[in-house]
């Protein structure tokens, strides 16, 4: 990630839990804010909208359940909101807060890895990333991609892709040098999502490079984090 990544408020009534994820946030380009209570968090985020709130639901006064059902309300849809609260969080607690409005749920204890990745993703999502032109018909390499068709050709010769295949390797495309996690894929391909679920994306982009054959390259493996359609195809060897 680069710097200046934007601003994360980080809403808890844990002082060394704020200051731990600041720091960690802080490290990968992120500027932060702290709020320790639900009326913190509501004046914090109208005196400065920050880019996106890590907000706890059992806080002091104000639930976190009642700071995202406001800020909906005041924000709608343009405020990214993840929830992060403790370990004994019961099932029906996550899909309150998702009716709720907010855009993911992170329970703690959590990895590193994983609250940058959800952060990440809520962002991209949210500021909808770098705008590319997608033609119907793509040309890249050796890769042909009749959107219409719908139709895949790999040197004139037609591959023969499920839906979900097509949408899978249209999405890496549209997202060309940009890394992909396994659950935002899961979120944006398949609308599912849920850690134990991710090997359905290594099963099914291994299934797309054996199809792809000779360009299956072209989608990248970024190691511990997800997948990367190629910037640019690779160039032919000289004769």
């Amino acid at each position: 990630m680069k710097a200046h990544c934007g601003t994360i408020l980080i809403v808890d009534d844990d002082a060394n839990y704020r200051a731990f994820v600041s720091s960690m946030l802080g490290r990968v380009g992120y500027g932060t804010r702290e709020a320790s209570t639900g009326e913190e968090a509501l004046s914090s985020v109208r005196s400065d909208r920050p880019s996106c709130v890590l907000l706890d639901v059992l806080l002091p006064g104000v639930t976190g359940y009642a700071v995202c059902r406001e800020l909906r309300d005041e924000y709608g849809d343009v405020l990214p909101i993840i929830f992060v609260t403790g370990e004994r969080t019961e099932p029906g607690d996550r899909v309150a807060g998702l009716l709720l409005g907010a855009d993911d749920y992170v329970v703690k204890p959590f990895s590193v890895r994983e609250l940058l990745l959800r952060v990440q993703a809520v962002l991209r999502r949210s500021q909808g990333g770098p705008a590319i032109s997608v033609p119907a018909t793509i040309t890249f390499g050796r890769l042909r991609i009749d959107r219409e068709a719908p139709s895949v050709l790999v040197d004139d010769r037609e591959v023969a892709l499920t839906a979900l295949e097509l949408r899978l390797l249209c999405t890496l495309y549209e997202r060309r040098s940009r890394v992909q996690s396994r659950s935002v894929l899961l979120d944006d391909v398949w609308s599912v999502s849920g850690e134990n679920a991710t090997r359905t994306v290594d099963t099914h982009v291994k299934r797309l490079r054996e199809k792809l054959g000779p360009v299956g390259s072209y989608i990248e493996t970024i190691r511990g984090i997800g997948y990367r359609f190629v910037g640019a195809p690779p160039s032919k060897p000289a004769p």
